[in-house]
């Protein structure tokens, strides 16, 4: 086969996996996919509940790790990303929650014209097929399944009912007219199982002959011709392999590969750069700045529910046992997200938005799962929707296969620790109504934090991330932008970043969702621009 293509897209993750198979629906382009990970055709990806084997291991998981975090006592902080066709859509919880209405409309106040939420909204719906929700805010015909669980705990309930006694609303679309409130969770799965962006996007357009896909291609760097890119050196199999690109090549490895990859192909920092004998095609030094990634910190409850998960005989034996109605009927316990309940909330009701979120989750989870707690119960999340603190994505190295300089830069903003004393506060509020009484336990490793500073001291000691980095290649018209309105990187030809990265402010919720818009708003942009 020809080493080239009309497009090459590098990274078949979220954003990557929509474009490619977007992209490839108009048979006279050509398009080639790299993937750096396996192909996804394995039970941990597939089976919902099998993320559980993927975040704490290297399986399917670059496994990265920030460098050491001063607002959280030197602790380096894991991060898992995903490292194989879906990318983080297939190791992720497959939580359905777009943001509010506001993230968007803020985007377009920056200057970045076409991404007002009323612009973006057709592109959220022309992706989905949701089986449970039909109406003006969602699509019943897109690639992309997303759905109630089939099998909720009914253990929830009552965390639902608790809330509402402390007077959140029930809401049940996050997504819709307003996003306040706490109900269920909507995932993307299908028949039971995960519906990753490439479940929806590519394994069913692998037919096409105009899509070519390449597992094990890990990219090293982008080619250019001047300042013109025209393809990508990537290796696979131990030998270094190049493909050319007629017309674009576009960046969806991630927001801490894809800045990445652009300082290892001479776009960045110019003395940055040259420190690491890398020749410069433009100097743009925004280029793995702006990194913004959720924090959240784990309130975990003993808990005597037969709903609930832990690593004790008894929840061994309900897994053992649910294991049967799975494979007859794909229901039950094994297609659960774990984090079967949100809440959106407001510290503050002069708000425009929730500034805070809470997931409810069916077990106790600590050190991302990598460190066991032999006991059954379950874990109350707290998010800080639109932290202060910003970070950094750098080269540690010229080496093309070492893996990044990773700075979150976590608390250092005072503002988001102060906010996550109100969204703990509330937490505790809800677990501590009269309808848990009967099955809530001892809160670990953070019941002793009551005090404003006891509460900052425990962030600083177990705090971690929620695993939605963003904004390393930011979208912009100022200064420190990497691209554009239309995602074409600053002071280049042919090259365009398509992932997370671009997003210039967190979204106030879960990133795989936007990561899947801003895949369908790149396919558009680029059909429109011919």
């Amino acid at each position: 086969m020809a080493q080239e293509a009309d497009f090459v897209v590098v990274g078949a993750g979220t954003a990557g996996c929509v474009l490619a198979g977007r992209l490839s629906e108009d048979p006279s382009l050509s398009v080639c996919l790299l993937e750096a990970g396996k192909h996804d055709n394995n039970w941990r990806i597939q089976v919902p509940l099998g993320f559980a084997f993927t975040v704490p291991t290297r399986q399917f998981n670059w496994a990265f790790e920030s460098v050491p975090q001063p607002g959280l006592n030197g602790r380096r902080i894991y991060q898992p990303r995903g490292k194989t066709l879906g990318g983080s859509s297939s190791i992720n919880a497959m939580m359905y929650i777009r943001g509010h209405r506001c993230d968007y409309d803020h985007w377009a106040a920056l200057g970045n014209t076409g991404w007002r939420y009323d612009d973006l909204l057709p592109l959220f719906r022309k992706s989905e097929n949701n089986a449970d929700l039909d109406d003006a805010y969602h699509g019943n015909s897109g690639p992309l399944h997303v759905s109630y669980l089939r099998s909720p705990a009914p253990f929830f309930q009552l965390c639902i009912d608790a809330a509402r006694q402390q007077g959140l609303p029930l809401n049940h679309d996050f997504n819709g007219a307003q996003q306040d409130g706490i109900g269920y969770t909507q995932v993307m799965q299908i028949n039971g199982e995960r519906c990753s962006a490439a479940k929806a996007f590519i394994t069913p357009n692998l037919v096409r002959s105009n899509l070519r896909v390449e597992t094990g291609a890990h990219s090293t760097r982008i080619l250019f011709d001047g300042k013109r890119a025209v393809g990508v050196e990537y290796r696979q199999g131990g030998q270094l392999r190049q493909i050319r690109a007629r017309r674009e090549v576009i960046l969806a490895a991630g927001a801490l590969q894809s800045p990445q990859l652009l300082q290892l192909s001479g776009i960045g920092d110019a003395a940055t750069l040259r420190r690491y004998g890398i020749a410069v095609v433009h100097d743009l030094p925004g280029v793995g700045c702006n990194l913004q990634d959720h924090l959240d910190i784990n309130l975990n409850y003993r808990a005597n529910h037969p709903d609930l998960i832990g690593t004790e005989p008894a929840s061994a034996l309900a897994l053992l046992r649910g294991i049967l109605p799975y494979r007859r009927e794909r229901r039950g316990i094994w297609t659960s997200n774990f984090a079967e309940v949100n809440c959106f909330f407001r510290s503050d009701p002069a708000l425009p938005a929730p500034d805070l979120q809470i997931e409810i989750s069916r077990g106790i989870t600590n050190d991302h799962g990598r460190k066991k707690v032999f006991v059954r119960g379950f874990c109350v999340i707290v998010t800080v929707l639109r932290p202060k603190s910003v970070g950094s994505v750098s080269l540690a190295s010229a080496d093309p296969m070492a893996p990044p300089k990773i700075d979150p830069n976590f608390l250092s903003h005072p503002d988001d620790s102060t906010l996550f004393i109100k969204g703990i506060r509330m937490a505790r509020r809800i677990i501590a109504s009269p309808l848990l009484d009967q099955y809530r336990g001892q809160e670990l490793y953070t019941g002793h934090a009551q005090s404003d500073e006891e509460i900052r001291a425990v962030l600083r000691q177990r705090a971690d991330t929620n695993y939605h980095p963003v904004g390393t290649c930011k979208m912009g018209i100022d200064p420190m932008a990497v691209v554009d309105p239309q995602l074409r990187v600053y002071g280049v030809a042919g090259l365009r970043v398509v992932d997370a990265s671009i997003m210039p402010t967190l979204v106030g919720g879960n990133t795989c969702a936007p990561s899947i818009m801003i895949g369908e708003k790149a396919a558009q942009l680029i059909r429109e621009q011919g």
